[in-house]
């Protein structure tokens, strides 16, 4: 009898887990999307909610932090036109943190060049109090799309 109850139990403590983790990776990859489609909007307020403070951004120029990241959002430099989103891996979950990888091709405008690159992106969010907070977003050059 005493199995049996700690089974059921063990069952149900790992049902509730899974459950968990499914709506913590349901909600982050939303987030992605909904961040890329900001990013093409240029829609510095929902950005500026979304990144922390702590925010790093690293880009194939260079690597800096929240502010300047939505200065150049904001004024055009780097004008993120669409992010055509061809996979996205199973996030890493650990405890407040989340680690999703897309793997993209990106329409920009950069300067006043329009460029197109297929990139691997890393993204870090992390729980704070009651809402999702980016942490880090990297772009790395992928040789073939």
């Amino acid at each position: 009898m005493k199995k049996s109850i700690f089974g059921v139990v063990t069952f149900i403590l790992i049902s509730m887990n899974t459950f968990a983790q499914n709506t913590v990776e349901e909600e982050i990859k939303t987030l992605s999307k909904n961040k890329w489609q900001w990013m093409a909007d240029k829609d510095v307020d929902k950005l500026g909610k979304l990144f922390d403070s702590q925010a790093m951004f690293v880009h194939m120029g260079g690597s800096w932090g929240k502010e300047r990241e939505l200065e150049i959002i904001k004024s055009g430099f780097i004008h993120y036109k669409r992010a055509d989103i061809h996979e996205v891996l199973k996030p890493i979950i650990l405890d407040n943190t989340v680690i999703l990888l897309n793997r993209i091709t990106l329409l920009a405008v950069v300067g006043t060049n329009e460029v197109s690159n297929p990139f691997m992106v890393t993204e870090v969010y992390v729980k704070v109090g009651n809402e999702w907070k980016m942490g880090s977003l990297s772009f790395s050059k992928l040789l073939t799309p």
